[in-house]
C-alpha cells in the first residue's frame, strides 16, 4: 500500500485533490496575471487535466502536487508540491519544488510556507539528496521565493519545451541540497500527516 502524506503548517493544508478544486484552480489558470510566466493560459478541459493528473500521481506516490487549503476559512489556493519533471531537462532525471497560488493570496508569504513544508518532506520523509526549482527569468517573484527557501543559484538554461526566441525560453535553475536543509533550514512548525499508516 501506497503511504499517503499531508504536509500541515499553521496556515496551510497541503492534501489531495478534491472535485470542488476545480473550479477555483481553472480560474486561476485562465488569470493571465497568474500566468505570465507561462506560454499561455489553460482552458477549463485542460486545467481539469492537470489536476486530475496531480490527483493521480499523489495516488500512486503518495506525494505531488497538493492542492493547497488554507486553514481558517478552507479555501483552496493553489497547489504546491513535489514533482519529477518529464521534459527533456538536462538536468534530468530530478525532483523540482513548485507552487502557483491564485492572485488574491499573493504577498502573504504563503507559496514559501507551502513550499518548505514540501522541502520538510522531500529531505526528512523521502531521503531526497536534493531538490531543485527552476523557472522564466523574467519571473522574479518565484526566484525570490526560492532565494527566501535557502535555495543556491546554479545555471541559466534554455527550457527545451518552448521555442528558440520564446520570450520564457531563458530559465534559471536552483538547488538545495539536504545537507544544507538539515544544517540550517529546517522547519518545526510543519507536521508531515501519514494518512494510511
Amino acid at each position: 500500500m501506497v503511504r499517503l502524506y499531508q504536509p500541515e503548517t499553521p496556515r496551510l493544508l497541503l492534501r489531495q485533490w478534491q472535485p470542488d478544486d476545480r473550479e477555483a484552480f481553472a480560474a486561476m489558470n485562465a488569470d493571465p496575471e497568474v500566468m505570465r510566466y507561462f506560454p499561455r493560459c489553460f482552458e477549463r478541459e485542460e486545467s481539469d487535466g492537470i489536476a486530475d493528473l496531480c490527483e493521480e500521481l499523489i495516488r500512486q506516490l503518495g506525494w505531488g502536487f497538493w492542492a493547497v487549503e488554507l486553514k481558517a476559512t478552507g479555501e483552496f489556493i493553489g497547489f504546491t508540491g513535489l514533482h519529477a519533471p518529464t521534459d527533456a531537462l538536462a538536468f534530468a532525471p530530478c525532483i523540482e519544488v513548485g507552487w502557483r497560488l491564485a492572485r488574491q493570496y499573493w504577498g502573504q508569504g504563503y507559496a514559501t510556507e507551502a513550499a518548505r513544508a514540501s522541502l520538510k518532506l522531500g529531505f526528512e520523509v523521502l531521503c531526497l539528496d536534493e531538490i531543485l526549482s527552476f523557472t522564466a527569468k523574467s519571473n522574479q517573484p518565484s526566484l525570490a521565493v526560492m532565494q527566501r527557501l535557502g535555495m543556491e543559484y546554479v545555471e541559466d538554461f534554455e527550457h527545451p519545451a518552448l521555442p528558440e526566441g520564446h520570450p520564457l525560453r531563458a530559465h534559471q535553475l536552483y538547488r538545495l541540497g539536504a545537507r544544507r536543509w538539515s544544517a540550517d533550514l529546517g522547519d518545526p512548525d510543519t507536521c508531515i500527516r501519514m494518512l494510511n499508516p
